[in-house]
């Protein structure tokens, strides 16, 4: 049976082959001006997919509460974040979505779902595309592949056609048509040990295919190398392929990526309302510059010029073209 550990709240660092990476290069990671706050509402999904980096799945019991969401709203009106980005696990389980996602709508100019497209029209939850469309809720949607099969092997059984019906009710809904305002990005993933492919070339091919097998359309497409962690972390350990995989992320490092990710300008808020330099160190539990603190004793954002935790996971992040 597989090993499903969680790497939350394990805060000890991994070695500093990242760290000394910046260094050779004369570089530093520190934080800028945050203007994006990413709110992870709980692992609970309805997949347990073997790249998930945070080991979500239907059993897990952490999820966020009114209470917390309030704390961070109170945050949040004070600071002014211009993008609020609701992820999980799959965001749309959590008892509370709608009250948190007409929350944080209120909050910022630009409110973002991260969504699995299969909780999003499953288990009596397809009224919440009617609220996004409200909300004129952007809406990051994952679909690995445009391979049925490819898919459903990293999935579940499937998968692949509840998200392709989720997909043609978002259009339908005005989702990814042009003048709507509602935009409907995509995200791909690959499916093993293998750095993801060429984003443009990817965009081309996933919007030729939907279009004509489906009819489907969409905004945008990003290409994403996996991160090692998680559950993804544990199936490469099993398989053998960390060490070569971990070679590539560094092999590919990119000095020009550096300056552009993520963590620098956001600032990732856990389900118990503690605060991260980004998902992906929520996941490792590498609390933001390495302190640990909740959201409650925040008065403004995130002060500029200060350190961003970093460990060799941080590879997949400045790989190519990078993760932003």
């Amino acid at each position: 049976m597989a090993d499903d550990r969680s790497y939350v709240h394990e805060t000890h660092a991994e070695p500093t082959g990242f760290s000394r990476t910046l260094a050779r290069h004369g570089l530093k990671l520190i934080r800028d001006n945050t203007h994006v706050l990413q709110i992870n509402v709980g692992l609970l999904c309805n997949q347990a997919c073997g790249h998930c980096h945070l080991n979500a799945g239907p059993a897990k019991t952490e999820v966020m509460t009114r209470q917390t969401a309030d704390q961070i709203a109170a945050w949040a009106g004070r600071v002014s974040f211009e993008t609020i980005d609701i992820t999980g696990g799959a965001p749309e389980m959590n008892p509370d979505i709608a009250y948190i996602l007409e929350t944080f709508a209120a909050l910022t100019p630009t409110l973002s779902l991260r969504s699995n497209l299969s909780a999003l029209n499953s288990g009596g939850r397809s009224h919440l595309m009617d609220l996004l469309k409200r909300l004129k809720t952007t809406i990051v949607a994952s679909l690995p592949a445009i391979n049925e099969s490819q898919t459903d092997a990293q999935r579940g059984d499937g998968i692949f056609k509840a998200s392709i019906a989720a997909l043609q009710r978002l259009n339908t809904l005005g989702y990814g048509q042009p003048g709507t305002g509602l935009q409907l990005n995509l995200v791909s993933n690959p499916t093993g040990a293998f750095m993801a492919a060429d984003q443009a070339q990817t965009e081309k091919r996933f919007r030729q295919m939907l279009e004509r097998k489906w009819g489907i359309a969409f905004n945008h497409l990003f290409s994403f190398s996996n991160v090692p962690l998680g559950r993804f972390r544990q199936w490469l350990e099993r398989s053998g392929n960390l060490p070569a995989y971990m070679k590539k992320l560094a092999d590919g490092f990119n000095p020009c990526a550096v300056d552009g990710v993520m963590c620098r300008t956001l600032v990732s808020v856990s389900w118990d309302g503690y605060l991260y330099d980004c998902d992906f160190n929520l996941a490792r539990g590498l609390p933001m510059g390495r302190n640990r603190i909740h959201v409650t004793d925040m008065t403004g954002g995130p002060e500029p010029g200060t350190p961003i935790a970093t460990a060799d996971h941080c590879y997949t992040c400045t790989a190519g073209a990078g993760f932003t």
